[in-house]
């Protein structure tokens, strides 16, 4: 029998890290403050009514010339480097897998960012998701990046779950991800979703009305910024940010694990039954 899988899939800014990814190395490394950053992203947006994830992508660009210095993979990939996480975050993957696994479960990480990927990529919990779906470059012959080879706004989140729950992880496979499938790798009900805020909205909001989970987090002290997520049942649980052994956001993951457990062998012991009286039948 083929054990259940679920699917954690997590939001990165402010939701894994402390910050948005660019602020830790890249944006320093420009000579600018996030802030400072930020707002000239803001304004070029405004000015031209840019979706303002490809008007950052546009910005990166934009500034490494003016400041002369080469966007290349290996360049934000180093900047991945410094990202500073939630306390417990490096040592929480292994352990719901190790607590999964004890109730006969796989469970498999995902990566849903508006971030850079290629940020990502350097980061040290980058090896521990099957999947990291993110903004990337394309690169010139020079290895330099000049335009967007994939871009994720907070409402195109929402593709990457129905990915995930058909296996279609392959962004170039659309024909997959459309068309009707009679069984899915990963049900909607073994689904968690991770996220800090309204831009996660749409991916939580899919999630719960399908039978998942939605989880908002939050820093310590600051409980008002996702409340009225929970009130207007937009998320079934909110936690403080802390990754943790023995955290509330733990204790709340590891008791949706015990419940699919329990579904799972009911769902078992229910087809062991169908399949009884079928051939008591004949």
């Amino acid at each position: 029998m083929n054990k259940p899988i679920i699917a954690l899939m997590y939001d990165f800014d402010r939701t894994l890290a402390l910050s948005d990814m660019q602020n830790f190395s890249f944006i320093p490394r420009l000579g600018y403050t996030p802030e400072e950053f930020w707002k000239l992203t803001e304004e070029f947006c405004k000015k031209y009514d840019m979706d303002k994830i490809l008007g950052y992508l546009y910005m990166m660009i934009k500034v490494c010339k003016e400041k002369n210095i080469k966007l290349t993979k290996e360049f934000l990939t180093e900047c991945g480097k410094n990202i500073k996480f939630y306390e417990g975050v490096t040592t929480w993957f292994n352990r719901i897998n190790e607590y999964a696994k004890s109730k006969g479960i796989i469970c498999e990480h995902y990566l849903i960012t508006s971030g850079n990927k290629e940020i990502v990529e350097g980061c040290p919990i980058f090896k521990e998701f099957k999947q990291v779906f993110g903004c990337e470059y394309l690169f010139d012959e020079n290895g330099e990046a000049f335009w967007p080879r994939s871009m994720i706004n907070y409402t195109l989140k929402t593709q990457y779950i129905f990915r995930v729950s058909k296996n279609a992880i392959d962004t170039n496979d659309d024909k997959k991800v459309n068309e009707k499938t009679p069984r899915r790798r990963i049900i909607y009900q073994n689904m968690i979703y991770l996220g800090d805020g309204m831009t996660d909205v749409p991916c939580m909001i899919l999630v719960k009305q399908n039978g998942g989970t939605s989880i908002a987090v939050y820093p310590k002290g600051k409980s008002d910024q996702v409340a009225h997520l929970f009130e207007d049942g937009r998320v079934n649980y909110i936690c403080k940010a802390d990754y943790t052994a023995g955290s509330e956001l733990e204790k709340v993951v590891k008791l949706i694990i015990d419940g699919i457990s329990i579904r799972e062998t009911l769902e078992t012991k229910r087809e062991k039954t169908e399949k009884i009286l079928w051939f008591m039948s004949l």
